[in-house]
């Protein structure tokens, strides 16, 4: 998205153009999201994104870490997107493939890093996410290549 292009959202008592950046990590930074486990976390990441009426502009998985931009309704809340994510997916993640189960009760650590974004650097955020793999040494994503979301 051009910054130039400004795309506001409403949801009847707000318009509102909110950025964020967050990242989460794996508990104890276990390289445990590859392959068909990351490709699994891109869908249920998606699935509670259109839940919670959010938009994914990038999306960075990395086998120990997850790197998101979105745009969230500020009464909604940025907080409790991120919690619905993680939460979501280590339930689904673990259910779906025991082994993860004997690395932690818990697939993510309990905190998380978020900023908002503005106009100016959208773009170099949403090229900062997308360029994960190439800039962690060349971890596999989803597909074994970087999960190209919006090109």
């Amino acid at each position: 998205m051009k910054s130039s292009e400004k795309k506001y959202s409403s949801n009847h008592n707000v318009v509102h153009r909110c950025h964020y950046h967050a990242i989460w990590c794996v508990k104890y930074r276990r390289r445990l999201v590859a392959g068909k486990v990351a490709g699994r976390l891109h869908e249920i990441i998606h699935e509670v994104a259109s839940e919670c009426q959010s938009t994914i502009l990038a999306l960075g998985i990395v086998s120990d870490h997850v790197h998101l931009l979105c745009q969230v309704d500020p009464q909604f809340g940025v907080n409790r997107l991120i919690r619905r994510m993680k939460g979501r997916s280590s339930r689904l993640l673990r259910l779906e493939y025991p082994w993860l189960k004997k690395h932690a009760r818990t697939l993510w650590t309990n905190s998380y890093f978020v900023t908002t974004v503005g106009e100016a650097t959208l773009e170099g955020v949403t090229w900062y996410v997308r360029k994960q793999r190439k800039r962690h040494g060349g971890l596999r994503t989803a597909t074994g290549t970087q999960l190209n979301l919006f090109s």
